[in-house]
């Protein structure tokens, strides 16, 4: 029993050092990244598989940096042995923290009626191959792919594609509007309170600079059209 007890304290105060260590290391490293990026807050700091490195989110951005917090990097950790990208697991995470905290309320969904999996699909109305996976909706849909769109008007702010998205999502029916819109025919402009800016700045923080963008289920970015079938083997394996 004493043995016992003695084991179980020294584990105590084993947890306690890491816990402290981990702390001290946290408090080091917001105190460096304050005097350098005052406006910027991590979401999360935490003890990296690599000693004496942290992982630091800043949103959905993954970097490290030293506990002493004199060096930042960016970049991907590679387990050798099981030859696993450490950090995309994180990145994952990460951008399906960020897109689902962004909202349904604040995307144009096509639902499945069986639905399997649900993709979130950074979206250009003028974009050829946006036009095109749109024209296979119901291909997605049939295969149990629920398609959620974020707008992302590529040429930026006040630019003919960022009214149109506006547009659409101004519409009464917002995806007969991104349809119609899609299809080529000119919507008359509309304005009001819209999330397109916001979407935009998301899909910029996450990395996107085309479209259409998909992010999978488990979080993973695929840039470029995929069709129905092969999207749909995709999704059923990394399941």
């Amino acid at each position: 029993m004493k043995k016992y007890i003695a084991g179980a304290c020294l584990a105590f105060l084993v947890m306690s050092g890491a816990s402290i260590a981990a702390s001290g290391a946290r408090d080091t490293i917001e105190k460096s990244l304050r005097e350098v990026m005052p406006d910027l807050t991590p979401s999360e700091i935490r003890p990296s598989p690599v000693a004496g490195i942290s992982e630091v989110l800043i949103g959905p951005k993954l970097f490290y940096m030293t506990n002493d917090g004199k060096y930042l990097f960016q970049g991907s950790l590679i387990d050798i042995k099981t030859r696993t990208d450490i950090s995309e697991q994180r990145r994952k995470a990460a951008r399906l923290d960020a897109i689902n905290g962004f909202g349904e309320a604040n995307m144009i969904i096509f639902p499945a009626e069986k639905e399997r999996h649900t993709i979130t699909v950074f979206t250009d109305v003028d974009c050829g191959y946006c036009r095109k996976l749109h024209k296979e909706i119901d291909q997605y849909n049939s295969r149990g792919i629920t398609v959620r769109y974020m707008l992302f008007p590529r040429s930026g702010k006040d630019t003919p594609s960022y009214y149109k998205a506006v547009t659409v999502w101004c519409a009464d029916d917002r995806r007969d509007a991104l349809t119609r819109s899609k299809a080529g025919e000119d919507l008359p402009r509309a304005e009001c309170s819209n999330p397109v800016m916001t979407s935009m700045e998301l899909g910029h923080l996450l990395g996107i600079q085309g479209t259409p963008a998909i992010v999978l289920d488990d979080g993973e970015l695929v840039p470029g059209y995929v069709p129905a079938a092969r999207l749909a083997h995709m999704l059923d394996s990394s399941s």
